[in-house]
């Protein structure tokens, strides 16, 4: 019975993998489909990502991760990215 009882859990739990696994890569088709609409109609980017170049030209990542969460209110790992692509 315990044995089910694992096996039914474990399924589960792929079954739950695989989804977000799906989510994901969508989200990721639906924000490239966003930035190419953004520069088709030339939305000016946020005006935080100057200051952000700056820092990173000085070397201050760690400095434009955290005024990336502190303005745009992302995740920590959201603002890494965030930074990364400018």
């Amino acid at each position: 019975m315990e044995h089910m009882f694992i096996g039914i859990l474990l399924v589960i739990v792929f079954v739950l993998i695989d989804k977000l696994n799906k989510l994901e890569k969508r989200l990721n088709n639906i924000k490239a489909t966003l930035d190419q609409v953004a520069n088709v109609l030339e939305v000016p980017e946020h005006p935080i990502n100057d200051e952000l170049r700056k820092l990173l030209k000085e070397g201050k990542e760690i400095q434009a991760i955290k005024e990336v969460r502190n303005v745009l209110g992302l995740s920590l790992i959201e603002a890494k990215q965030y930074v990364d692509a400018l």
